[in-house]
């Protein structure tokens, strides 16, 4: 899962986005209905609100504040990941798969490390701020949709890799800078896209990074 990354306000790479962001006006349209200000330094948590990359409605690759979670089918609770391998079938993000895509702008992500107790229970350790070796900025892949006027998101996630694999079971999809065009594109076909995503990865206990 991913339920946790970071922002840094200072990163070049990032101040552009933030800065469109801050003037959106849907930006200050969340803070007056939702008393929630847009994150753009720090831990991001679920049900944040973010600056997020996706096409505007001419198709242009634009900045748009959104709130991080999806209401689940049942009404009853909120949806933060989709799995990449059946995001296309499942009820719940099918429609978004073929043409909502975005990507979620952070510095890295946070990962805890999951373990086995000597009982068999899973028990949660050490935990770790992870990113593309690198890289400064990692670029999360993620579907949107609009829920109640507003624009929210979850963070796609696959299967790690062999070393990922020892702190947890699953890892975001991320892809090089390269690539973000393509993927928000409604034209692409992601499945031909998804191969690109980055493997390599430097970790390190959180607070060392």
């Amino acid at each position: 899962m991913c339920t946790r990354y970071a922002l840094e306000k200072d990163l070049p790479e990032l101040k552009d986005i933030f800065e469109i962001a801050l003037r959106s006006s849907l930006t200050s349209k969340f803070i007056d209905t939702h008393a929630r200000p847009l994150i753009t330094d720090g831990e991001v948590r679920p049900t944040d609100i973010v600056p997020v990359i996706a096409p505007n409605a001419k198709g242009v690759k634009s900045v748009f504040p959104m709130q991080w979670g999806f209401l689940a089918r049942d009404g009853k609770r909120s949806l933060f990941n989709a799995r990449v391998e059946s995001a296309m079938e499942k009820p719940t993000f099918k429609d978004a798969w073929k043409s909502h895509r975005c990507i979620i702008p952070a510095s890295y992500y946070f990962e805890w490390e999951h373990f086995k107790s000597a009982d068999g229970r899973v028990k949660t350790g050490d935990k770790y701020a992870i990113q593309p070796r690198g890289c400064t900025v990692t670029w999360l892949c993620g579907l949107y949709r609009i829920e109640d006027s507003y624009p929210v998101f979850v963070v796609l996630t696959k299967e790690p890799t062999a070393e990922l694999s020892k702190i947890h079971d699953r890892m975001p999809l991320m892809l090089p800078k390269e690539r973000i065009d393509e993927w928000i594109s409604p034209a692409s076909d992601p499945a031909e896209i998804v191969p690109f995503a980055l493997s390599d990865m430097v970790m390190e206990k959180a607070g060392v990074f």
